[in-house]
């Protein structure tokens, strides 16, 4: 009897799906390889376009400091596409949402800076103590926020599905050469700057 049970069990598994209903084709639509190429050109656009906007108010608002803040992003944007190219990973639209991204985290991460230089410049520190101080008190701030970030980028890649993994990649990626850009490049290029000899002002 185990063996009629078995396959009785086994008749009534394969009858399941076999509903007498039949399918009908209620919409049909075909995607061409033409709409994912516009879709990341215009992506790419955006990108170029808001860039290009970012380094001009960086320029017109912090003066000198803001052509190394734009030098430090366009640094930024340059490591994050060479790291890309060398996990030979295609950016696609999620991907291009987290360059986008570590864009605006590369720009926050300056702009708290610079206020504090400017806050310490105001005390009527000079400019070399008004960098380190600026820099000392920024470091936290900007640690806290990237290392958040760099957490949800982590959490995104184990658990997200392919587009969710490609714009944490980016992001993970993007986050961590921000905070290198942000603090150690910039940095250098302040303290570079400001030995030359009679130097007294900053320009910020």
């Amino acid at each position: 009897f185990a063996s009629m049970n078995e396959a009785k069990d086994l008749a009534i598994i394969l009858r399941a799906g076999a509903l007498p209903a039949p399918v009908k084709i209620i919409e049909e639509r075909i995607v061409g390889p033409s709409l994912g190429a516009d879709s990341i050109a215009q992506g790419t656009q955006a990108i170029i376009f808001g860039l290009a906007l970012v380094l001009v108010f960086m320029l017109v608002y912090y003066k000198m400091a803001g052509i190394v803040a734009d030098f430090a992003l366009i640094w930024n944007i340059l490591l994050v596409l060479a790291v890309l190219a060398s996990l030979q990973a295609t950016l696609t639209l999620p991907g291009i949402a987290g360059l986008i991204l570590t864009v605006g985290m590369s720009i926050d991460a300056n702009v708290i800076i610079f206020e504090r230089i400017r806050e310490e410049l105001r005390k009527g520190k000079t400019p070399k103590a008004a960098i380190d101080a600026g820099y000392d008190r920024a470091l936290t701030t900007i640690i806290d926020a990237n290392v958040t970030t760099l957490i949800a980028s982590l959490v995104l890649y184990q658990f997200g599905t392919g587009p969710i993994k490609g714009f944490a990649t980016v992001l993970f990626w993007g986050i961590l050469i921000s905070m290198f850009t942000a603090v150690f490049i910039t940095r250098t290029i302040f303290n570079a700057y400001t030995s030359r000899k009679g130097l007294s002002t900053l320009s910020i």
